[in-house]
């Protein structure tokens, strides 16, 4: 959608949660999920993310919990050093997250121009 001052766009959030309420899996623990793969760290991903070390172990144990399945292979520190890989199914659940994301955003901005583009005369 345009308008004079440029586009305008409808944003929406995604995320899964459980019947309680709890957050299952959403955006952040996409971006917490893409730091771990690409330094094979919990540590250095909080770092690169600005956030603790216990924040980002307590959102990445709390998704694994209420999916009843694990997200990262573990390996403990010592001489050799430790570290965190993905599991294939955290790399499949962060790449599919990121297409239903884009397709609501893509649904959302389509929708939204067909119901109010003409009130607020918006080009499309």
């Amino acid at each position: 959608m345009q308008t004079d001052k440029g586009p305008v766009f409808c944003r929406s959030k995604v995320w899964l949660q459980d019947q309680t309420g709890e957050v299952v899996f959403g955006f952040g623990r996409v971006r917490i999920l893409e730091a771990i793969e690409k330094h094979g760290s919990i540590n250095a991903a909080a770092k690169e993310l600005k956030m603790g070390y216990r924040a980002v172990w307590a959102r990445i144990s709390a998704t694994e919990k209420r999916l009843g399945k694990q997200l990262l292979v573990r390996q403990a520190g010592g001489s050799l050093g430790g570290g965190s890989q993905l599991t294939p199914l955290a790399k499949e659940l962060v790449r599919n997250f990121k297409k239903v994301q884009v397709s609501v955003e893509t649904m959302t901005n389509e929708l939204f121009s067909n119901l109010m583009g003409d009130d607020l005369d918006i080009k499309k």
